[in-house]
């Protein structure tokens, strides 16, 4: 597999010339991209729709297992709202700005603000010294040792399965999301969008409950809710949160090397590709932002070489999860164990 820190001044030269080669993919198609908005917002509506008639006629169990492919299918939807935020979705600006606004309400998430902390992510990925907006809060060794025993339990708790892919995601979606935090200062549309979006929420859960009561709403839409919730953040952690990915100190760090050499390429089987809307070709994402999801297997048909960088698959993303400080010397991502975590540095 292709090592950044093999030749940093070829890694980076490598990384350019692929920013070139993929500026010939960027131009979204409109009727595919309409196609794939209903491909996804039609059968999710019909699930929804049989999760609620399997509720109401006493098969509770029914509903909960429905729940399952209709949370891809939230999955998928988030996905097109992710590619509206970078413009990619359709042609023009407005349609996709207005029709990630309109997904945000289904999926939760203010979409102006989280377009706006979406770009710091994609500008900043990797950066050692431009932590903290987008990200998922990745520690140094070192940096580690070197809190007390409070700051160690902090960290230890914050990168807990049960907290970072159950409790997390819960708060995020659920809590987080109906404010703006980390742009407070960002001006009003962040605001603005945020509140909306609330307001849009707040129409919608107030007239299905109405319509089929709130016992029947929230067994049939919580846990709909929930595990898009969790697999979107499941997502987010396996695509930088992986063994050879890089960070580096400003001074070193360049946006074309963190995009090819710190994001992963999650090969996952081709259904689950589907679902995703791509999103695992995270590597070629990074490196290209504009180009439509649906373009991005088309990328690597027709450049097989690229498959290799940053590959995981899923079994071998299972073990990310141990995965959780920063070895500088080593450059890689450690467990606890592995880094003798629980010493302070001499």
């Amino acid at each position: 597999m292709p090592r950044a820190e093999d030749d940093k001044g070829l890694a980076t030269a490598d990384a350019r010339y692929w920013m070139g080669v993929l500026s010939n993919y960027r131009t979204p198609n409109r009727l595919r991209s309409v196609t794939e908005l209903l491909i996804t917002a039609l059968p999710l509506i019909a699930l929804w729709t049989a999760a609620w008639f399997a509720f109401w006629l006493g098969h509770a169990w029914a509903s909960l297992l429905i729940a399952i492919p209709a949370g891809g299918f939230v999955v998928r939807l988030f996905m097109i709202q992710h590619d509206c935020g970078h413009g990619t979705f359709f042609p023009g600006r407005r349609a996709n700005d207005w029709v990630g606004r309109i997904i945000g309400v289904l999926t939760l998430t203010p979409y102006d603000w989280w377009r706006r902390t979406h770009a710091i992510h994609h500008a900043t990925s990797g950066n050692l010294d431009r932590r903290g907006i987008g990200d998922i809060d990745t520690l140094t060794v070192r940096e580690y040792q070197a809190r007390s025993t409070w700051g160690r339990l902090q960290y230890r708790l914050y990168r807990h399965p049960l907290v970072m892919f159950v409790l997390g995601p819960a708060y995020l979606f659920f809590l987080r999301h109906r404010l703006p935090f980390g742009l407070m200062r960002g001006g009003w549309q962040p605001w603005v969008s945020t509140m909306a979006t609330n307001a849009g929420i707040a129409v919608i859960v107030a007239a299905l409950m109405w319509l089929i009561g709130i016992q029947a709403f929230l067994v049939v839409h919580l846990p709909i809710m929930m595990l898009a919730a969790m697999a979107g953040v499941w997502l987010f952690y396996v695509q930088h949160q992986f063994e050879r990915t890089v960070w580096e100190h400003d001074e070193r760090w360049t946006l074309h090397q963190a995009a090819l050499y710190g994001s992963s390429h999650y090969d996952l089987p081709a259904w689950l590709h589907w679902f995703t809307a791509n999103i695992g070709i995270h590597h070629v994402h990074h490196l290209s932002s504009r180009i439509p999801y649906y373009r991005l297997p088309v990328v690597l048909r027709d450049h097989p070489e690229l498959r290799e960088f940053g590959r995981i698959t899923l079994p071998e993303s299972l073990r990310c999860v141990r995965l959780v400080l920063w070895d500088e010397s080593q450059r890689r991502l450690v467990s606890f164990r592995d880094a003798g975590a629980g010493r302070r540095p001499r």
